[in-house]
């Protein structure tokens, strides 16, 4: 009898301890959905909100070992520093992954992007969808989701190309040396004026830019607004293209003049 008690008595905690872990976790999932439910409504930052969620649930998890370490009856100071222990374990050996824990909140605090913003760093290029505690997440032009490393993003030059409303589109088209240099500014400039998506102001510059092996070289600058960027890019190279034959100014391939002295 002696036995079944002490049987008893020690598989108690033990059964406390592991219905204490499933009713919390489910009460952990309940609480975390319950928060990001009202994190979603809030007018917190968009850039915030999976970060907050994410924080949310991984200290209601600690919490919740913690609770359960000590209805066993181990000591939490004791569980403490064996944590701390092992934390400096694996601390050395996700160095990595404190890293890309360190940039992300670095990138939420000094914030340089947030979720719609297309950015280009750390090699990738893509708008924003999300910022979480390890990676930040980017969807490609063509629907690709890539997973950043949030150390690679923060040590990284970061192009931020939503921060502003317009943007400045150049061009470089090259004609031929027998062009008249009026037409050609003329024509360039009915093409720019022409265009609807084009802004006044700041206004469009057009100006003879160098003098190249086979070609004169001319500097297209005209602003517009960001999210009319490659409309115009795409749509002023075509026009230009159209009216310079029609025109008769010549873009001229690339060639080289070969004299040969006599003996």
């Amino acid at each position: 009898m002696n036995w079944i008690n002490l049987a008893v008595e020690l598989a108690m905690p033990v059964i406390f301890a592991i219905i204490t872990l499933i009713v919390g976790l489910m009460i952990i999932k309940g609480l975390v959905r319950l928060s990001a439910r009202q994190i979603n409504k809030s007018k917190i930052d968009e850039s915030l909100k999976p970060f907050l969620i994410s924080v949310i649930s991984v200290g209601l998890k600690v919490m919740l070992i913690v609770t359960v370490i000590s209805i066993l009856g181990i000591p939490v100071a004791s569980f403490v520093a064996i944590l701390g222990a092992a934390g400096l374990a694996v601390g050395l050996a996700f160095q990595g992954a404190l890293s890309n824990l360190a940039g992300g909140v670095l990138l939420l605090t000094m914030r340089p992007f947030k979720v719609g913003d297309y950015i280009e760093g750390a090699g990738y290029n893509g708008t924003v969808k999300a910022i979480q505690i390890l990676y930040t997440e980017l969807i490609t032009p063509d629907n690709r989701m890539i997973y950043v490393p949030n150390g690679n993003l923060s040590n990284a030059g970061i192009v931020n190309y939503s921060v502003h409303d317009t943007r400045r589109v150049d061009f470089t088209f090259g004609v031929g040396y027998e062009a008249d240099n009026q037409h050609v500014r003329d024509t360039l400039s009915e093409v720019i004026e022409a265009h609807g998506l084009i802004l006044k102001d700041p206004e469009p510059f057009i100006r003879l830019s160098a003098h190249g092996d086979s070609a004169v070289d001319y500097v297209v600058r005209v602003w517009v607004k960001s999210e009319d960027y490659w409309t115009v890019h795409f749509d002023i190279l075509e026009s230009v293209k159209a009216r310079f034959d029609q025109e008769g100014i010549s873009i001229p391939y690339p060639q080289m003049d070969i004299h040969m002295a006599g003996e």
